[in-house]
């Protein structure tokens, strides 16, 4: 399992990288000032939570059981918040209105938060 993540980790990492310069250079001139703020918002979040899953794969304190769930947390929580706000972002730019997905925003939000939570409770009853 800390393969899984740590790889996971490096996969959201990289691709942080690659949307990040693709927002500063290849979407400055195609959408407005506020929607490269929500995409410059999806791949900081994104980067994090990258951050998060190596800390979480390097970690020997943790089960391997809490770690998968909360990779799962984590891992489904980027790509329904920073997947979503980056088809948000860009949503001038393709013919679908990607509008009608916005709910699923908040709902990645609310996995990262128990993803932290769940990692923070586990830290505790170890320490306690």
């Amino acid at each position: 399992m800390n393969r899984t993540i740590m790889v996971t980790a490096a996969v959201f990492g990289v691709l942080a990288v690659i949307l990040g310069a693709y927002g500063a250079h290849g979407l400055k001139e195609l959408i407005d000032e506020d929607a490269l703020k929500s995409f410059d918002t999806g791949v900081r979040y994104q980067m994090y939570h990258a951050l998060l899953l190596l800390l979480l794969g390097s970690m020997t304190q943790l089960s391997q059981e809490y770690k998968k769930w909360i990779f799962y947390f984590i891992v489904t929580g980027i790509f329904f918040f920073s997947f979503s706000i980056y088809l948000l972002a860009t949503n001038a730019l393709t013919s679908f209105d990607f509008r009608t997905i916005g709910f699923i925003t908040p709902i990645g939000g609310l996995f990262l938060i128990a993803g932290w939570l769940l990692l923070a409770y586990r830290i505790i009853k170890i320490q306690g």
